[in-house]
């Protein structure tokens, strides 16, 4: 099939094209803006780059053109002020793709979204299907907004639509990992006291169940992604500095991890910079969740590489 991956200079689409080039014999269209996709994933034969803006449909035409499946992970994560830019960048630009993929017949798009979509949610209440909360972060209320968008405009295309509700996704090279690998390293990671749940799923097993989603027939609607081992966010990385073989990370109060996410806010905002770190990633970060992972063993990925986060502290 071709199959065309949006974002794929960013990391996740990156490590989904790597998996796909190695597991699968899908010729791959790359969809990149600005900057230019890993040089391993230049594939004469294997892949297609597609230099596109979601700002503008007309750029969109090419790539979509005779495309099989969409997997949407492109978006903006680390710029300042997410409620100025979100409304654009994760519905817009989806509302933008959907109809070009739409007019082009491709028969089915997939988004990469999460179970805070829900709000919080736990194990007598977990994240399912639902499409009906009002979540707190401006990143879960404007990606819920998308899914919606998704799921209509499927309908009105006679599309098969996916949504990927992935919990925190891990391994060596994802970026939030790396981020928070380094900051150990210097002993500047913190957290806040109170524990979070959250439910983990190793990039490894996140991979397979995206190509799962491309490849299924009966695959459609929403697969909440996460392990057999749902843990809390200070205990995963209180064992991931272990791993590394640095201390634990700083407790402390919430209000302080506030602060600092609010200076590095106002700094990128300045200074015009990028920032990992900002006030409604602790928004989203401090909610709870646990994913109904049901439907994901049925039908994407009976069989985990990875069924635990502790078995899969090997490849963090």
């Amino acid at each position: 099939m071709k199959i065309l991956i949006t974002g794929a200079a960013g990391n996740l689409g990156a490590m989904l094209a790597r998996h796909l080039l190695a597991e699968s014999d899908h010729v791959l269209r790359l969809m990149v803006h600005k900057t230019p996709p890993a040089d391993d994933l230049v594939r004469p034969g294997r892949t297609h780059v597609h230099r596109c803006d979601l700002a503008d449909p007309q750029t969109l035409v090419e790539a979509c053109a005779g495309t099989d499946v969409v997997v949407h992970f492109a978006g903006v994560l680390f710029a300042p002020g997410a409620k100025k830019f979100l409304p654009t960048t994760n519905v817009e630009y989806v509302r933008n793709l959907m109809e070009v993929a739409g007019r082009a017949g491709v028969k089915r798009f997939i988004i990469v979204s999460f179970p805070h979509v829900e709000g919080p949610t736990s194990a007598s209440d977990p994240c399912t299907d639902r499409q009906d909360r009002d979540p707190i972060s401006v990143h879960a209320r404007t990606r819920l907004e998308a899914e919606r968008l998704v799921f209509r405009k499927a309908r009105e295309f006679g599309m098969r639509a996916i949504s990927l509700r992935a919990g925190m996704i891990y391994g060596r090279d994802v970026l939030m990992i790396a981020f928070a690998r380094k900051l150990a390293g210097m002993r500047l990671l913190a957290v806040w006291r109170d524990p979070t749940p959250v439910h983990l799923i190793s990039i490894d097993d996140f991979n397979a169940c995206c190509q799962a989603a491309i490849e299924e027939e009966r695959a459609g609607g929403f697969y909440p992604l996460g392990d057999d081992d749902p843990t809390t966010l200070q205990e995963f990385m209180d064992a991931c500095c272990v791993r590394w073989g640095v201390g634990r990370p700083w407790r402390v109060p919430v209000w302080s991890v506030y602060s600092a996410a609010w200076v590095c806010e106002s700094f990128a905002r300045i200074f015009g910079t990028r920032t990992p770190f900002h006030v409604d990633f602790i928004r989203i970060g401090r909610v709870p969740y646990y994913c109904d992972t049901r439907r994901m063993r049925e039908e994407l990925r009976p069989r985990m590489k990875y069924p635990s986060w502790r078995a899969g502290l090997e490849i963090v």
